[in-house]
C-alpha cells in the first residue's frame, strides 16, 4: 500500500509541474499575440506590404485561423480547468491550499487503509479518519509549507550535491520531528498516558525510520530536483507513517 500512494504522489506532482509549464507557455503566446496586435495598430501600413496570399488559414490575425486554434485547444484547457484553478491557488495562498491537500490526502490514505485491512463486518473509524484529517491539516501541511520554503531559502540551487544535502536534512532533521509528532498526537488523542506514549515512540520509531528509508529519500530526489517549490508540500510527504 505504501508503494501505491507513493506513486500516487509522485504522478500527482508530473502532471500539477505539466500543468503549471502549459499554463507559462499559454500565457507567452498570449502576450505575443497581444504583441502583434499593438504592432499592427500602430504601423498598419507597413504590415499591409508583406507579400503573400492571405488565405484565412495562413493570415496570422484571421478570425478563422483564431477560432480553429480555439476550438482545437479548448479540450486541454477543459482537462486542465481544475488544475489551473489549483495552482492559481497555490500562487494566491499557498498555506490554506497546501494544508486543505494534505488533509484530503492523509484523509484518503486513510480510508484506503481502513478499506484494505477492515474485517467482512467491520465498521470504518470515522474518529480515526478525522484524527488523520486534522493532523493533515493543522501540522503536517503548514509545518512542511514552512520546511520547504526554508530549504529553498538556504539551498536555493539543484544541482545534485544542494539535492543530496536537503534530502539528508529531511531524512535526519525534519522527517523524525514529523514523525515523533505523528505517534506522539495520534497515541494522545487516543488517550495514552505520557509513559505509554513514550514506549509506543521506543517501538514503532524505529522500525519506520528504517522502512521510510527505503524509498522517502528517491522520491525526495525528484521532489527537490524537478519540483517547484510551490508544488512540494501537498505532494511529497517526508516521513508520512506507514502504520496509521
Amino acid at each position: 500500500m505504501g508503494g501505491n500512494f507513493i506513486r500516487n504522489v509522485c504522478g500527482y506532482e508530473t502532471r500539477l509541474c505539466v500543468a503549471y509549464v502549459d499554463q507559462i507557455t499559454a500565457e507567452a503566446q498570449s502576450l505575443t499575440k497581444h504583441q502583434h496586435w499593438r504592432a499592427y495598430a500602430r504601423f498598419p501600413s507597413q504590415f499591409s506590404k508583406i507579400k503573400g496570399p492571405r488565405t484565412s488559414s495562413s493570415h496570422p490575425w484571421s478570425f478563422s485561423s483564431s477560432t480553429s486554434s480555439s476550438s482545437s485547444s479548448s479540450p486541454s484547457y477543459s482537462k486542465a480547468g481544475f488544475v489551473g484553478w489549483y495552482l492559481s491557488k497555490l500562487e494566491s495562498r499557498p498555506l490554506i491550499t497546501k494544508s486543505i491537500s494534505s488533509c484530503l490526502i492523509y484523509t484518503a490514505a486513510d480510508l484506503t487503509s481502513q478499506m484494505i485491512t477492515l474485517p467482512p463486518l467491520g465498521s470504518f473509524d470515522t474518529v480515526r479518519t478525522l484524527r488523520m484529517a486534522a493532523y493533515g491539516l493543522l501540522i503536517l501541511g503548514p509545518s512542511q509549507h514552512l520546511w520547504f520554503n526554508f530549504l529553498s531559502k538556504v539551498l536555493p540551487k539543484r544541482d545534485l550535491l544542494t539535492t543530496l544535502k536537503k534530502i539528508i536534512m529531511g531524512q535526519t532533521i525534519y522527517g523524525p520531528a514529523i514523525t515523533t509528532i505523528f505517534f506522539s498526537y495520534n497515541a494522545g488523542l487516543q488517550g495514552e498516558s505520557g509513559q505509554e506514549i513514550v514506549a509506543r515512540l521506543k517501538r514503532d520509531l524505529l522500525p519506520t525510520f528504517k522502512s521510510g528509508v527505503l524509498f522517502w529519500p528517491i522520491c525526495d530526489f525528484f521532489t527537490f530536483k524537478f519540483v517547484p517549490v510551490h508544488l512540494q508540500v501537498r505532494n511529497s510527504p517526508l516521513s508520512l507513517p506507514l502504520w496509521f
